[in-house]
């Protein structure tokens, strides 16, 4: 497995933008990361520039982000790093952007508190072989 795997902590930029897609759930929203360091001539913590990507998450994540995240909240994202480069403009200008194929989404307890509640999966689906019971 060659892929490279990142974990980023910040805030959710904007809203989830859910949807039912033929391969199942998908949701995606952009996530703002603001590295913080020790100015040591102004003997002060300082803001870094601020990155932004776009995150994706897939089947019974989707859902569940979809009902647990809002705008503004802190979370720790795990997952896929791909960067993407689209073909020159007009102008023979480049741009890049960074997506994040998660694997794991979560609040950031550092910066507040959360209650997991468990989601009990009902849907059960029928084998190819089982047959419909007939009462």
């Amino acid at each position: 497995m060659n892929d490279t795997q990142v974990t980023l902590v910040g805030y959710v930029a904007t809203q989830i933008d859910y949807k039912e897609t033929a391969n199942g759930p998908a949701a995606r929203f952009r996530f703002a990361v603001t590295p913080r360091y020790y100015d040591r001539k102004k003997e002060a913590w300082a803001d870094g520039a601020t990155s932004f990507y776009t995150v994706w998450a897939r089947r019974g994540l989707a859902v569940n982000l979809a009902g647990s995240v809002s705008v503004g909240e802190p979370l720790v994202v795990h997952g896929r790093l791909r960067v993407r480069e689209a073909p020159p403009d007009a102008e023979g200008n480049r741009w890049f952007s960074a997506e994040i194929d998660a694997t794991s989404i979560g609040h950031d307890l550092n910066r507040g508190t959360a209650a997991f509640r468990r989601v009990v999966r009902t849907d059960t689906p029928l084998m190819v072989n089982q047959k419909a019971a007939v009462v």
